[in-house]
């Protein structure tokens, strides 16, 4: 990347110990019409300072089901329908006032290409914009004080020099002396299509204007074109530029005339920023000045886009200074001092449209232009934010006014004294939507950047209206010559009073002496002559009488309008005094009502959000009743379709519980007849060889006389004692408490366990549980299939915290009964009842305890138990 050198920075000029007032930047907005009436539009004008812009359809930003519009507000609004008279009575008029009172002004067009900005600044035939009605309204009030040309004369120091009339009058004759290119009539005059701009004959004019002052005006023209500056009435020299040549050895002509050289920017004595070399023309009439201002325009850079047929490519800038200074004592010349020389400035800045290329389709030259377009507006908009902020929140950023020379040159505006106004000109047509969206928010914030108010110039110090009474004072002399007989045609003055003087002296004789003897004539001519000569004495001193008179009435006269100036100086500082705290409570009342019309605003605008959110929590609120109210209903025809439906569900099964109750009742009473079978088939096997099989009970009979249930066994037939075999306990070794409820019954099985070192208990005893450390508890249940399952609970004792014993389970073994014949029956559905009972046999048969052990409910015995190994299956 290429380093670019700056100049460096000069410190900013010393501001003045006094507090000055300022003024915010004056924004204005005015919407252009749409093309055609089936055009779309996205701006809507809402009152005199509000513009509403919306999405169009296919921008449209869904929120809530709702698109979002966007509110702007400015100082004054205008419509379609705005006459450019209105808007440059609000706009315009007050900066003409300034500068015609000797403050500095800036007024500039902005939006989006094919806003309107020109035709708002330029105007079109028959009704002419703000610019030929900022010139028309300025000579229509200074016109007769203007100075003959030459009097004043700009310096290349942005300084202006006056002249007497003699040096005026010389250099007027050296310039009509001087050769003046022969230019064809036709182009000395204005094109017939622009000239009902300048005869605007609103006859605006400015009510208080300085009638002791003299006046010029003087005008330039400069346009911004690429970063560069180029003055438009700068007169080209024809001279041809040599012809390139291409590959083809054609000549290629690049134009007849030299390009206009780009001006440099410098900074004056006082620190306003101006071109240097720049053409200023002194003009006397509006149509002068308009004339100047179409030869510059006829200059200015325009070209065919996609979006206007004469697009602006450059910033056009056309400044007009007006030099005033008092007159003399006597009211007769213009006052040779320069320091009361007063030149203030006027501004009229009309510039380049921003554009998006992708919807103006540039190439080549036009992107280039584009690009250096909306460069120089980044940078506007970037020095506009700075000032902001520095305002706002005291900061002291550097505003970057060099990096554009559209910023440079109006940075005088923004630091300095004086008036700033923007019009803001949009196209409410829905294509223009986003590019709109950015120029309205640029230009609200723009509103709250403050410039320094202008003070007002010093007083001369001269006697007010001299001119007039100059001019009186003539005009009375004038009459009392005529009175007297005053000047005949072609004469002068000088030469009537001298007439009116020797009229007063007698006749001359005759002075021809036609005789030499003649002693008469020269008598005759020596006694008139002595008469005239006591004439002319008295004369002398009726008029030197009277000369003392006149000075002593003029002196009388001064001291007496010394004395009544002193007077009408202290009234008028009185009541300066009593204006300026007037203006100031009218300030602040201003903006006291400023401050509440924006809460009341405020406060509307909330109402209307409150309202709106009332009014939807409403109809929300009414939908939900309306949905609660559904929900209760359907819920009570709900709950009477399921109470019906539950009553019939539980008819349902209670019928088939009853059922399920009536087939177990049966299946018990099966098991039993088995269990009951298998007794007596082991007592037949035991006492007699072999005993009728009875009958099984049929289901009928067995409903009319149920069987009942025991779970004691039946007695077991007297058979040759049997030693049993004694396993020995996995635990032995260790001290027990064997407990057995008495409620248990003896089930004489082959495998017995055996418990070394037990006491044995019925119930639970703590006096036990404190002399062992194992526990262990026989429990007995009825099995599914009839037989008495026998299962033993084992666990540890340990000692409480409390000082009591607690006991922990850890193994279940399990005893059981089983049949080989069991099997059979519970396979079959309908169990028979075996033929050759001789043929069974009981086994004593040890299962296998359950990994996941089980804490018994209501056992006082101990809290929980673990997981234990489970003991492997035994073999009979």
């Amino acid at each position: 990347m290429k380093a670019v050198a700056r100049t460096p920075r000069r410190p900013a000029p010393k501001k003045p110990s006094h507090p000055s007032l300022k003024d915010p930047v004056g924004v204005y907005c005015r919407v252009r019409p749409l093309s055609g009436p089936d055009q779309e539009g996205c701006i809507e004008v809402i009152n005199e300072t509000t513009v509403q812009i919306h999405p169009p359809d296919r921008y449209r930003i869904f929120r809530n089901g709702e698109y979002r519009e966007t509110q702007y507000s400015f100082k004054e609004v205008f419509g379609t329908l705005v006459a450019q008279k209105e808007l440059f009575d609000v706009v315009a008029k007050p900066l003409v006032e300034d500068l015609i009172h000797g403050k500095n002004g800036l007024l500039f067009t902005y939006g989006v290409t094919g806003s309107g900005k020109t035709h708002t600044m330029t105007g079109s035939p028959g009704d002419g914009g703000l610019l030929p009605r900022c010139l028309d309204m300025i000579f229509n009030s200074i016109g007769p004080f203007q100075a003959k040309r030459f009097v004043f004369k700009l310096d290349d120091k942005n300084g202006v020099d006056v002249q007497c009339e003699v040096d005026a009058l010389l250099e007027r004759q050296k310039r009509d002396a001087m050769p003046v290119p022969k230019i064809p009539s036709g182009k000395r005059q204005i094109d017939p299509e622009f000239a009902d701009m300048i005869n605007v004959q609103d006859h605006c004019k400015v009510e208080e204007v300085d009638e002791d002052n003299v006046y010029s005006v003087f005008v330039s023209y400069i346009e911004i074109y690429n970063n560069y500056i180029y003055d438009l009435l700068e007169e080209a020299p024809f001279e041809p530029i040599k012809p390139k040549w291409n590959n083809c050895n054609t000549p290629v002509r690049n134009g007849d005339f030299i390009p206009p050289q780009s001006k440099m920017l410098r900074e004056d004595q006082n620190h306003n920023m101006y071109v240097t070399g720049c053409t200023e023309v002194e003009v006397k009439s509006t149509e002068e000045a308009f004339e100047v201002f179409w030869r510059g325009q006829k200059k200015r850079r325009i070209a065919h886009t996609q979006l206007n047929r004469e697009s602006s490519r450059s910033h056009g800038v056309f400044i007009i200074k007006l030099a005033q200074a008092p007159l003399d004592a006597d009211g007769d010349n213009v006052l040779q001092e320069k320091e009361q020389i007063t030149l203030s400035q006027l501004s009229l800045v009309d510039l380049a449209g921003s554009e998006r290329t992708n919807r103006t389709k540039a190439e080549g030259n036009r992107l280039r232009e584009a690009g250096n377009i909306n460069q120089s507006l980044m940078t506007l908009r970037t020095c506009i934010e700075v000032l902001r902020e520095n305002q706002m929140y005291g900061t002291n950023k550097m505003v970057p006014y060099r990096d554009s020379k559209l910023t440079h040159l109006f940075k005088n505006y923004f630091d300095g004294e004086g008036k700033v106004r923007m019009i803001v000109c949009v196209n409410p047509k829905a294509e223009d939507y986003e590019e709109s969206l950015q120029v309205m928010r640029f230009a609200e914030m723009t509103q709250e950047v403050e410039v320094a108010r202008p003070v007002d110039r010093p007083l001369c110090g001269l006697t007010p209206g001299r001119r007039f009474r100059n001019q009186a004072f003539r005009e009375e002399l004038s009459q009392k010559l005529e009175l007297r007989g005053g000047p005949k045609n072609g004469e002068t003055e000088e030469q009537s009073v001298t007439e009116m003087f020797l009229q007063n002296f007698p006749p001359l004789p005759s002075c021809e002496l036609l005789d030499v003897n003649d002693d008469q004539t020269l008598p005759r001519l020596i006694e008139v002559l002595e008469k005239r000569h006591k004439t002319r004495q008295m004369l002398l001193k009726e008029f030197g009488k009277n000369v003392l008179a006149f000075k002593t009435a003029l002196q009388e006269f001064d001291s007496s309008v010394v004395s009544k100036e002193n007077y009408i100086q202290g009234k008028l500082s009185e009541k300066e005094k009593t204006i300026a705290g007037q203006k100031m409570e009218l300030e602040r009342l201003e903006k006291k009502i400023k401050t509440l019309e924006y809460k009341i605003e405020i406060l509307e605008k909330t109402t209307t959000i409150y309202e709106d959110d009332k009014r939807n929590l409403q109809q929300e609120l009414e939908s939900k009743s309306q949905k609660l109210q559904r929900q209760a209903s359907d819920k009570r025809r709900l709950e009477a379709r399921l109470q019906g439906v539950v009553a019939e569900t539980a008819m349902k099964w209670e019928k088939e519980c009853e059922r399920r109750v009536a087939a177990k009742q049966l299946e018990m009473q099966n098991k039993l007849w088995v269990k009951d079978e298998k007794l007596k088939q082991l007592k037949a096997i035991v006492t007699e060889p072999k005993i009728e099989k009875p009958e099984r009970p049929s289901r009928e009979r067995d409903r009319e006389k149920p069987v009942q249930r025991s779970v004691s066994p039946s007695p077991v037939p007297s058979a040759p004692p049997v030693r049993p075999r004694h396993r020995r306990s996995r635990s032995a070794g260790e001290r027990w408490v064997d407990h057995k409820p008495p409620s248990n019954l003896p089930t004489e099985t082959v495998m017995q366990p055996h418990v070394p070192h037990a006491i044995t208990v019925a119930a639970a005893s703590e006096k036990a549980l404190a002399k062992c450390d194992k526990y262990m508890l026989t429990h007995q249940e009825l099995a599914s299939d009839g037989e008495i399952e026998t299962k033993l609970i084992k666990g540890d004792v340990f000692k409480t915290r409390g000082g009591g014993q607690a006991v922990q389970f850890t193994e279940i073994e399990t005893l059981k009964q089983e049949s080989p014949t069991g099997r059979k029956r519970r396979s079959s559905p309908n169990p028979e009842p075996p033929e050759d009972a001789a043929d069974s046999e009981c086994t004593d048969v040890e299962t296998r305890c359950s990994v996941a052990l089980e804490m018994r409910a209501g056992s006082a015995l101990g809290p929980g138990y673990q997981h234990h190994a489970q003991p492997k299956r035994r073999k009979p």
